[in-house]
């Protein structure tokens, strides 16, 4: 079975500022991105086949038909799609599959999510009840990743001196991207002495460690090559698709060691794989990865292939990972400063790293942008849901 590598084309993307759009429903930003992404694609509505809707939390109804309303779609096929904060690039990844294997021409994929108006102040806790009778005891998000940042200083020999100056490193530097990108949530760059010095949440994550909350929408219309071609000379090729499922290990293993997710790995390298792919650090041009804690950004560095085991503070401190640097990452101000309405983050990286390789990425473009990577990654240390996306110009 041949893979997904250039099989299918984005011809057009749309993304709406991220942010608390208290003025606003979740349909007034699906037709917000959709219709910048028609007008990005030169189609008119009516050229879309199918569609899916990546949608996290849903209060009331959230079926297809949100999305057939909002949009006046007719009578045409739509899919929603949940699957954690990889909800986004799954839709999309579903899509895809559908458009390689010659069912439709054109298709529109569309992440929403409106969390301000729900009265959530973070992720909610899970209670699990679908593990049976071994119910696991509500555990924050921030608590869950603060382990890992725990275990990640004690496992290298950092202090909390060093490794807390390394992952200010990180929010710093997306919060610099971030200022340069008008859609972005959070729009004010800010200082490492800030970072130290703010809040703790979670020992040793404190306040800048740690994503926002934020309503938005995002979407991409996608096609066959060969229609690509007839649209428009700066489409944007798939090369890989990766996704990968937890089973619990950290709760089963006695040995999980808490300084790596094998989520990102296994789906890492199956994307490597569908894109021909050998040395990501060499290859890859930028990457836009699932930040929601500092920590996070760290360990992917080195799960990804990016970093050695245990050097990324090395990469970090030498600016590897910066706008000049040799591997930029979260150029557009990643889920720390661009904000995370779960469904659309997905979508938002990927109209990242579209605008990126089409050279419009404006005061943040990066020198070389021939190949980009985004990753997501759901649900908490042992049982994670991974999607890792490779992109390429067409030529």
């Amino acid at each position: 079975m041949g893979g997904i590598k250039d099989r299918v084309a984005i011809i057009g993307m749309g993304c709406t500022k991220f942010g608390e759009h208290w003025d606003k429903s979740a349909e007034d930003l699906m037709v917000e991105a959709a219709y910048e992404a028609y007008e990005d694609a030169g189609i008119d509505p009516k050229d879309i086949q199918a569609a899916w809707l990546g949608l996290q939390y849903s209060f009331g109804s959230a079926r297809g038909t949100m999305l057939a309303h909002a949009l006046k779609l007719n009578y045409i096929p739509v899919t929603r799609v949940e699957n954690a904060c990889c909800t986004g690039t799954d839709a999309f990844r579903n899509a895809c599959f559908a458009v390689a294997a010659g069912v439709y021409d054109l298709v529109l994929v569309m992440g929403v999510e409106k969390l301000k108006d729900s009265g959530l102040s973070g992720l909610p806790v899970s209670y699990a009840p679908f593990w049976g009778s071994r119910v696991e005891p509500p555990v924050p998000a921030p608590v869950q990743f603060a382990l890992a940042a725990t275990r990640y200083f004690h496992h290298y020999g950092l202090s909390f001196e060093e490794g807390k100056k390394t992952l200010a490193k990180i929010a710093v530097k997306n919060h610099h991207n971030g200022s340069l990108n008008p859609r972005a949530h959070f729009q004010r760059e800010i200082t490492i002495e800030q970072v130290l010095n703010a809040p703790m949440i979670a020992w040793p994550l404190g306040l800048f460690d740690c994503c926002g909350v934020s309503d938005g929408a995002a979407a991409a219309i996608i096609a066959r090559p060969e229609i690509a071609k007839s649209t428009r000379s700066d489409y944007v090729l798939v090369k890989g698709l990766g996704l990968s499922c937890g089973a619990r290990q950290a709760l089963l293993n006695d040995d999980y060691d808490m300084v790596h997710f094998e989520e990102t790995v296994t789906a890492a390298n199956s994307a490597y794989q569908d894109a021909g792919i050998k040395n990501p650090r060499e290859e890859i041009d930028l990457a836009v990865v699932h930040d929601c804690f500092t920590i996070t950004e760290l360990l992917i560095y080195e799960d990804l292939g990016f970093s050695p085991r245990g050097r990324a503070k090395e990469d970090v401190d030498a600016g590897f990972f910066t706008l000049e640097g040799g591997l930029p990452v979260n150029t557009d101000g990643g889920l720390k400063c661009f904000g995370h309405p779960i469904g659309a983050s997905g979508l938002r990286m990927i109209y990242e790293i579209y605008k990126q390789l089409q050279g419009k990425a404006g005061p943040r473009q990066v020198k070389k942008a021939d190949l980009g990577l985004t990753h997501n990654l759901g649900g908490h240390p042992g049982h994670f849901t991974c999607a890792v996306a490779i992109f390429g110009r067409k030529d």
